[in-house]
């Protein structure tokens, strides 16, 4: 299984959709910002990860965090974009500002 990351905008979060009692997908779309030729591209989210769906909108800048599956049904192959994560980068002029984590590591030095 590849794992991979791709930033953009969400343009589009569609509805949940009920495939069973145990499975539910809800998919949605990101327009890539960092090509010449911005793609429109869909992924999905299945059960307890379409959360991560509820704290974003249409516009939000994210980073997504996906798995590329295939299989094979009655003879026709299929590819899914299986997103796992979803979180917005912090925007540059505010990383600047982050201060370093502190180190609470014992090293034995006095300071």
């Amino acid at each position: 299984m590849s794992e991979f990351k791709i930033k953009g905008g969400i343009k589009l979060i569609n509805d949940v959709k009920v495939i069973s009692d145990k499975f539910s997908v809800r998919e949605f779309v990101l327009t890539t910002e960092d090509s010449k030729y911005p793609q429109d591209i869909m992924f999905q989210t299945v059960n307890d990860r379409m959360s991560m769906l509820d704290t974003v909108k249409r516009g939000d800048a994210v980073e997504v965090s996906f798995n590329v599956r295939g299989r094979e049904f009655n003879g026709k192959y299929y590819n899914t974009l299986d997103a796992y994560k979803v979180e917005r980068p912090v925007p540059r002029e505010q990383s600047a500002h982050i201060a370093p984590p502190i180190d609470t590591e014992d090293n034995g030095f006095p300071f």
